[in-house]
């Protein structure tokens, strides 16, 4: 059911998931899903963390002993799952697997000397699902004009600029890891 639900979501979006589609892919009548979850909610949640726990990169970087790292591959596995990042900001994610990030993220802050390891865990969370979830305008931004009336230093800065997504999640990665790490 998880897979058939992260698999539907991957090629059409959170529209796309529903307990009827979800029941077509599983070639099962509807109503037989309701015996196994509450309503296409508990589908988001299973999708998302049938992802996670399914990503080899991910379990790959769980294994490292630096935040960024992870991070870094964390927000490749969003921009893989887009619809991953709407899921995030609907509802906190409980599964097992992201239960596991969560974990591990909080034990390399620690290990690091972080203050508050939850903050900047938290912190650092918010900068990948964000920057994930904008990663799809980054062509727009480098073609859309900016007015230097309204904004002149923001046109002049902007046209000579290569917007380079994965460069600015790295160099904020690093940014907010040394603040993080910082007693």
């Amino acid at each position: 059911m998880a897979r058939a639900a992260a698999t539907l979501l991957d090629a059409g979006g959170l529209r796309a998931l529903t307990v009827r589609a979800v029941a077509k892919e599983l070639d099962v009548a509807a109503p037989s899903l309701y015996s196994r979850i509450e309503s296409v909610d508990d589908l988001f949640d299973l999708a998302l963390d049938e992802t996670l726990g399914s990503d080899p990169e991910i379990s790959a970087a769980l294994e490292g002993d630096s935040i960024q790292p992870l991070m870094l591959t964390y927000y490749h596995h969003l921009v893989r799952h887009r619809w991953a990042c709407q899921v995030i900001g609907m509802r906190a994610p409980r599964g097992p697997n992201y239960l596991r990030l969560s974990e591990r993220m909080c034990v390399l802050l620690d290990n690091v000397g972080a203050t508050d390891p939850l903050g900047s865990a938290y912190m650092l969370s918010n900068f990948v699902v964000g920057s994930a979830n904008a990663s799809p305008m980054v062509d727009n931004e480098r073609t859309a004009a900016v007015d230097p009336e309204i904004a002149p230093t923001y046109s002049r800065l902007h046209a000579r600029h290569t917007v380079n997504a994965e460069a600015i999640v790295a160099a904020g990665l690093a940014a907010l890891s040394a603040q993080a790490a910082r007693p």
